[in-house]
């Protein structure tokens, strides 16, 4: 089905991203956003049906992975605290200061992912060293004189990686606008909105669901709204953008990189620093799990990835002719369905929700899988072009300001101070619930 709006396309694609944000709240980090950004990148090619994209998708996927993946070092568990206080300013602060971070996912991860969709275009490609550097660089100006300088602390005691974030982010808008990339810097600016919006929202959401009494993981919806209205944004400014057509052809070679990171580098990093014994032996105590157990689930998640990486790498790569390769819409879909049952498996086995019932949010990502499963073929989107609008962009923003300040408005009117509240401004209360 096609829409003038792509409605229907940006919904699924948040469905998928979405769900996976939620599956990263097992692991956190820098490695579990770019298992979910990749799962979110995947979900925005299929939508496209677009077969020069199709040939390029491994690479794309890789660069929206890897820009999901770098805000997975910020830290925001004493910024969610803010917004179980009961005074206006710091929930208020707080929910900002999660669309700022919401945002700084999202604008790095659709940016880098606009960015190896144009790259090719125009007869040059993307300059890839040279950007690192700059964001490298941006990242670190920003962050001394921001904290080291100014100090400017958003989240203190903790760490303050979000302005290195926001050095990058910088820095990438200006390689875009310098090199006349907008079809990726609308990608940008959208993906980071939705992202934004999404973990602010979500954070009112987490808060209202506490105050119901309601026995649920609202941390993990919160989780889930990022990412969500993260990948609707993302799909938004995807589909509504002008796209050139890439110069040359996608080669077997050039596909082995991101495929090996995509397939093996990725999901081992997240393996070995989820999976340890300590970690595994806590849960399943807790569920009357035994020590056997504990030890299978260890190896069997390794060898699953060890098997698929084997099958994927053959697949993609060793049965394809020397030169240049074709991939097809039910080749790049074989990879996205599987990445992303490969992920769910993973938080099934690390929560031990195949033992117990006691994390009953883990049965939704199987509902929301079975409901991408059965719309991804049917949906596709139509593409338009919209053009540059900073006057509107800016309006969006302000917008987005004045809608959280309503949900924080809510939610003070709806509680007392909560437990693990914390305070940014006035007398300060206990430290929150530990987060990333």
């Amino acid at each position: 089905m096609k829409s003038k709006l792509p409605l229907s396309a940006m919904v699924l694609a948040g469905l998928s991203l979405g769900t996976a944000w939620a599956i990263r709240g097992q692991f956190g980090h820098e490695q579990g956003a770019a298992w979910a950004g990749a799962i979110g990148s995947l979900s925005v090619l299929l939508l496209a049906r677009r077969q020069d994209w199709y040939n390029r998708a491994f690479k794309a996927t890789l660069a929206g992975a890897l820009g999901w993946g770098i805000g997975g070092i910020m830290s925001y568990g004493i910024i969610v605290g803010y917004g179980r206080d009961a005074e206006f300013v710091n929930v208020y602060y707080g929910f900002l200061m999660l669309f700022v971070i919401g945002g700084l996912y999202g604008f790095l991860g659709g940016g880098l992912f606009g960015l190896a969709l144009s790259d090719g275009t125009r007869g040059r490609g993307v300059s890839w060293s040279s950007l690192i550097v700059e964001m490298t660089v941006g990242a670190l100006l920003f962050y001394f004189f921001l904290i080291e300088q100014f100090g400017w602390l958003m989240t203190p005691p903790r760490s303050e990686l979000w302005a290195a974030c926001m050095g990058a982010a910088a820095a990438l808008t200006w390689y875009l606008v310098r090199n006349r990339y907008y079809a990726a810097l609308r990608v940008a600016v959208f993906a980071g909105l939705g992202g934004g919006f999404g973990f602010a929202f979500g954070n009112f959401l987490q808060v209202l669901g506490q105050v119901s009494g309601i026995e649920f993981n609202f941390w993990n919806l919160m989780e889930y709204s990022l990412g969500f209205f993260g990948g609707a944004g993302m799909a938004y400014g995807t589909f509504t953008s002008l796209w050139e057509e890439p110069e040359g052809e996608a080669t077997r070679n050039g596909t082995l990189f991101p495929l090996l990171l995509l397939a093996v580098v990725i999901p081992f990093i997240v393996w070995d620093q989820s999976f340890g014994i300590e970690r595994l032996t806590e849960t399943f105590v807790t569920i009357g799990g035994s020590e056997t157990i504990v030890g299978l689930v260890q190896w069997v998640t390794l060898l699953l990835i060890l098997v698929l990486a084997v099958f994927w790498i053959n697949k993609y790569y060793w049965s394809r002719p020397l030169g240049t390769v074709v991939y097809s819409h039910s080749a790049i879909k074989a990879f996205f369905l599987g990445h992303f049952v490969l992920y769910i498996v993973f938080s099934l086995l690390i929560t031990g929700a195949f033992l117990s019932t006691y994390r009953i949010e883990q049965y939704l990502y199987l509902l929301n899988f079975g409901v991408i499963l059965l719309m991804i073929n049917k949906v596709e989107a139509n593409f338009s072009e919209n053009g540059l609008h900073p006057k509107k962009w800016g309006i969006g923003l302000v917008t987005v300001g004045l809608v959280v300040a309503l949900l924080a408005f809510i939610a003070i009117n709806t509680h007392d101070e909560l437990p693990n509240a914390h305070k940014r401004f006035g007398q300060h209360s206990a430290d929150p619930k530990a987060g990333t």
